[in-house]
């Protein structure tokens, strides 16, 4: 994980389950940039931050969703739920995975299937033991995702340097 000298640390609450060793590994796997946006130094364990000011949050070690009635989508193989906290602010959840990994995300800044795409690698290390029953949107359908799968992203799902 390369981190920039010169980025300001974010100040992140751990999740109550950061210290799982499965957190470790999806924290090893993180991009350095995911859309325009650099990796920058947290204060927590098992968080990562892109962007200054803030445009992506992740923390790993949230307590995982049971069923839920809210929006699924699949991106690349990982269950996420998409919650929105307000017109600019959505809360993907992935499903379906124990520890299960949160991001907060700006959607001025980084488009939710950029997020998703981006994080998908790292957080496919977490092993997946349910799915959801109906997926509303496979992202890989979208125009948005198109952009990212041939500029941002390369074959095998992990973001170009």
């Amino acid at each position: 994980m390369l981190l920039s000298g010169c980025a300001s640390t974010a100040t992140v609450e751990a999740a109550p389950d950061a210290a799982n060793p499965d957190c470790a590994d999806v924290m090893l796997t993180v991009p350095d940039v995911l859309g325009d946006h650099e990796l920058r130094p947290t204060t927590s364990q098992g968080t990562a931050v892109w962007g200054e000011p803030s445009q992506v949050v992740m923390r790993c070690g949230v307590v995982p969703p049971g069923p839920s009635p809210e929006h699924c989508v699949g991106a690349d193989g990982v269950d996420w739920l998409a919650l929105e906290e307000d017109e600019q602010t959505w809360r993907l959840v992935t499903y379906g995975r124990d520890p299960a990994v949160e991001v907060l995300l700006n959607l001025d800044g980084v488009a939710s299937s950029t997020a998703m795409l981006g994080l998908a690698p790292a957080v496919q290390r977490v092993e997946q033991t349910r799915a959801c029953t109906t997926t509303d949107q496979e992202i890989e359908q979208t125009e948005d995702a198109q952009e990212v799968q041939e500029g941002e992203v390369t074959e095998g799902g992990v973001p170009e340097d």
